[in-house]
């Protein structure tokens, strides 16, 4: 048999169940978390999340032997797919979409997917339309040629052949400096970074314009792979930060975004991917772009690592 618990141990117990119906009753519930909105409940009820990407937008993103996206932006989007998970409380499977310079945005806009994972810059006229993460990347057009070449500068190129990738910045760049230096440039307007370069290669174009970064990653995939030799000259001719693109007017999204940029600065992550992909030898290639991070993007890193704090 039980023995019966002590009168005073009796009391002390109804007292504490008192108490604690007491508090119940007097402490509000707590509320229901938010509910969820705009691309984080269209992923959520699909159980799928549709990232962009580039198909030769190196080191950023582009195709793998086997035909997969790799790249710098694509493994940021990676980590961005993990935060949304948690935010949704549900695993994604990833559908991968290509796009091109020139659909990346409407692709955006009308749902298609819900990040874009390459080498996008955000400007004032792009984010009347589409929303963009903290700065990942700080880049400007340049100008690739075959060493050799005769042109040094922008203005060497007058009445010349200059490859350009269709909806790209670089276009606008080298139309306007075309009219406001009277360059009278031929313009061959490609559908990707690849057939401009090609341009390039095949002696079509006396020069390919684009980022410079980019320039330099098609050198060193291409490496061994293409005849001659190639160089990137002149001066920046344009200043194009970049950033992964998503939906406006999507605050539970942007919010995901942004504390999850912070947090990968604060961490080191970013740091890390970037010497990954910009210091090492590429997949794909013997070489390595061999870019050390510039002192714009090393400031921005610095300012978001200490907004997470």
């Amino acid at each position: 048999m039980k023995p019966k618990p002590s009168r005073s141990l009796s009391l002390l117990l109804a007292a504490v169940l008192f108490a604690t119906l007491a508090q119940a009753q007097t402490e509000p519930a707590p509320s229901a978390p938010a509910a969820l909105t705009g691309t984080l409940a269209k992923v959520r009820d699909a159980g799928a999340i549709t990232l962009g990407y580039r198909e030769s937008s190196v080191p950023f993103s582009y195709l793998s032997s086997r035909n997969e996206p790799i790249g710098y932006s694509v493994e940021l989007c990676k980590s961005l797919v993990t935060a949304i998970e948690e935010a949704v409380h549900k695993s994604l499977a990833i559908k991968w979409a290509p796009v091109t310079s020139e659909s990346r945005i409407d692709a955006v806009e009308k749902g298609q997917v819900d990040l874009e994972c390459g080498s996008t810059t955000s400007n004032l006229e792009r984010q009347k339309r589409v929303a963009f993460s903290p700065t990942i990347f700080v880049s400007g057009t340049k100008v690739l040629v075959k060493k050799g070449s005769p042109i040094r500068d922008f203005k060497d190129l007058a009445g010349k052949k200059v490859a350009v990738t269709r909806g790209t910045t670089n276009e606008q760049t080298m139309q306007a400096l075309s009219q406001k230096f009277k360059l009278n440039l031929n313009l061959l307007v490609q559908r990707d970074h690849a057939e401009s370069f090609a341009q390039v290669v095949n002696g079509a174009a006396d020069a390919f314009a684009t980022d410079d970064v980019l320039l330099y990653g098609l050198i060193a995939q291409n490496k061994g792979k293409v005849q001659g030799d190639y160089q990137v000259v002149g001066d920046f001719l344009s200043y194009d930060p970049y950033g992964i693109m998503y939906r406006r007017n999507d605050p539970q999204l942007a919010k995901v975004v942004n504390d999850t940029f912070q947090f990968l600065a604060q961490d080191g992550e970013i740091e890390r991917q970037y010497k990954r992909w910009f210091l090492r030898k590429l997949p794909l290639s013997t070489t390595s772009i061999d870019l050390p991070m510039s002192p714009q993007l090393e400031t921005i890193l610095q300012t978001m690592a200490v907004k997470a704090e």
